[in-house]
Order: C-alpha cells, then structure tokens, then sequence
C-alpha cells in the first residue's frame, strides 16, 4: 500500500472517475486530477484527514465566508439586510438539497435547537402519548424524546440487535397510540443505513409520523424526502454538508404546521420578525415558526459556502466516489483480520465506517500521530471519507491500521 503523498493530491485519474466530473466546464479538468478539490482543504497539506462523520474538513471557501461576515461587522456593523439574504439562502439551498419548499425549513443553532421546539408542540393528551425511539439514535434525539416522559408521554425504545433496526420489533411498538417514531437514516455509531422508507410505511399504517435524523447522510448520501416518506427530517451542516458547528436544521411537512404550535420559541419563530410584539405571540405561518431567537449569523455565512461546494460537486457524485473508497477500506480492513462494526454490503451503511478496536481512544490516538485522523464511538474507531480524499488517504489508514494491528479487536 502507498502512503499519503505530502502534496496531498492523488496521481492523475485516482481522484474520480470521469463519468463523475463536475458539470461546470471551467472545473473538468482540474477535477480529473483532484487539484480542484483538495486544494481547498488545507488539511491535506500535513494529514490524512476521514473524519467527517464528526465535522467535515475546513475548506478555504468557508474561511473566506467567515472573514466576509467579520469584515461586514467591521465596515457596517449590524448588517441585518445582508444577514437575512444569506439566512434565506441557506433555508433555500437546504430545501433543494433534500427535495423540499423553503416554507418547509427551519434553521436553528444546532439540531437540537430546531427539534424541542417541535417536541413542545407535540400533545399527548390528543390520544397518541406513545414515542418510539431506537438503540440507534444519536443522543440528542433520544434525549429530547425521553424528556417528553415528563409532559405524559410514554417513550419506548426499539433495539438494534446486531447494530441493525429489526422492523419486526418496530412493528411491535408502533400502534394506534403512537404520535411519532424518531430515527436515524445513518447511525453516528456503526454506518448503518437504515430503510426509512419501511419504517414510514409502518407508521403511516398506524397513523403515526415519522422524524429521520439525517446529520450523518447530508452531503454523502442522496435524501429525497419524496422517496423516504417522512413527516420531519432533522439535519445541520457540520458534516458532510462541509459548513460548521453552529448550524441545524428542520423540515416539517406543510401540511401538518398549521397543526403544531411550539411553545418553545422566540422572536424569529414569529409571523413578523420585526413586529416586536411583546404582548402577543404569533407564529409564524410556515415551518420557521419552530425557529427561536437570532439566528447564528456566522454559521449561515460558513454554511452558505459548504452548501456551495456540495452544490458543484452534487451529492451523487460524492456518493459514487465515497464508495469505492468505503469499499477499498472494507477489503483492507478484512486482509488485516479486522472485524467491522458496520454491515458489510455496499447498500447497508453510509460514508461511515467502523472498526472495532481492543482500545478505540488508543487506536484513534496512534492513528493521528501517524498523520491519519479519524474518531471513535461505542469502541470503534470511525473512518469517514468524503469526496475530497482518495484512494493514497484510504491506503494511508490501512497501512497505519496495520502498524497498530495489536489494536484491532
């Protein structure tokens, strides 16, 4: 295996195929040598960076996006015309990526600031006090959902033998008192991809709705809200969305906002922001009023640039090219003995892979000092390419991997 070439670009026609070539001329030949793509991260430069599934790699895009916001403090202060352009774009952008109207979108600080707004609209005392969450949730979904106990709702929780989601054992839960069933489309843990589209079909049976987190798919995995079926879908744009910390997102289909009334809000989850009515509360009439106070301004300008690199790369081509290297590491990983956390079939798990380890914050600590960095959850450790590396970054890891194999569970 070779290593990681300091220059932290691949040998000319590595980086992707060229059926996958980006559909701006300007960038078709830059893209067949990945000099388009990794010159944008500096990372590169001095790692092997498959950490995205906790925050994607820094692109100078993004950090020109964050000197434009400090710089407009500087010259203009409180820049609330331009500050709303870029919110409203982000919402847009957002809305396109997963098939949805931006009437539909709902931005906030983190994911968790959009979902207990959307908790607290949520009555158990219509009938329906029922909650379904999963072994696979990511923590602040779960968590939030199992605070509801305390307003009258009953939360049970669906295991995942195996790191998978049985639907026989979600069919057992999802009955005529069920208001919603929360979970993952990846699991931030092992990969897997579960088949929201079954667990919809489930739930719609019953007449219950479904929330998806997508965090972990945005970006690697194609969504088409049409296709899942899904009532809510909850995201941000840290991860493969290339954004920051500091951004999360809401859908919630139109039809049933009418129908939610939060009682967790603020001034931008009103019907007029600039109303500044404190005697009444009116929500507004679309999904932002599950928005609460001012928004996070820097984290709209990051994610408005990351959502513009995803926009030229396109998501399926990301997809495409993130499996060949998922693929590759998988092969590795099993000529080194190693035993995956994650389902083994191509159409069973997202850009994550998860490798058990005897220590994982060990393994995860050796790997970085070898220049290779990756993360760890559940005693794995997690290897996460996106479209920006290649095949050197996944042998880089296989060959690190092997250095460490006393490691390796």
């Amino acid at each position: 295996m070779s290593g990681f070439q300091a220059s932290g670009r691949p040998a000319s026609g590595q980086w992707m195929r060229a059926d996958h070539a980006p559909a701006d001329a300007d960038a078709a030949v830059a893209w067949a040598d990945g000099a388009w793509a990794r010159d944008r991260f500096p990372i590169f430069e001095h790692s092997v960076y498959l950490n995205s599934c906790s925050g994607g790699a820094l692109s100078v895009d993004v950090a020109a996006a964050y000197h434009a916001y400090l710089s407009g403090r500087h010259e203009r202060g409180a820049d609330w015309p331009a500050w709303l352009e870029v919110y409203e774009d982000v919402r847009g952008r957002l809305a396109r990526l997963v098939g949805a109207a931006p009437d539909e979108i709902a931005l906030g600080g983190s994911a968790s600031a959009v979902l207990g707004p959307l908790a607290s609209a949520l009555d158990p005392a219509d009938g329906r006090d029922r909650i379904v969450v999963t072994d696979l949730d990511f923590p602040t979904t779960a968590q939030i959902w199992h605070a509801q106990a305390a307003r009258g709702f009953e939360v049970v929780t669906a295991e995942a033998p195996e790191g998978r989601l049985s639907l026989d054992r979600l069919a057992r839960l999802i009955d005529r008192r069920t208001r919603l069933v929360s979970l993952p489309l990846v699991c931030y843990r092992n990969g897997a991809l579960s088949d929201v589209a079954a667990v919809a079909d489930l739930a719609r049976a019953a007449g219950a709705w479904v929330l998806v987190d997508a965090y972990q798919a945005l970006g690697a995995v194609p969504v088409d809200l049409g296709k899942l079926g899904v009532d809510f879908l909850l995201g941000g744009t840290a991860k493969y969305l290339l954004g920051s910390a500091g951004l999360g997102f809401l859908f919630v289909r139109r039809d049933l906002v009418a129908g939610l009334t939060p009682t967790q809000t603020g001034w931008f989850g009103q019907d007029d922001i600039f109303a500044m009515d404190h005697r009444h509360h009116r929500p507004a009439a679309t999904a932002r009023r599950f928005e609460t106070g001012t928004p996070p301004v820097p984290s709209l300008y990051a994610a408005q640039a990351g959502l513009g690199l995803m926009d030229r790369v396109g998501v399926a081509r990301a997809c495409a090219h993130v499996a060949t290297l998922t693929e590759r590491l998988k092969a590795g990983a099993a000529a080194l003995g190693a035993t995956l956390a994650t389902p083994a079939a191509a159409d069973a798990h997202g850009a994550l892979i998860a490798i058990r380890a005897v220590d994982d914050a060990a393994l995860v600590a050796r790997l970085a000092a070898r220049g290779v960095i990756t993360s760890s959850r559940d005693g794995n450790v997690r290897v996460s390419p996106h479209f920006y590396n290649n095949t050197d970054d996944i042998d880089a890891c296989l060959d690190a991997l092997a250095a460490e194999r006393a490691l390796l569970a």
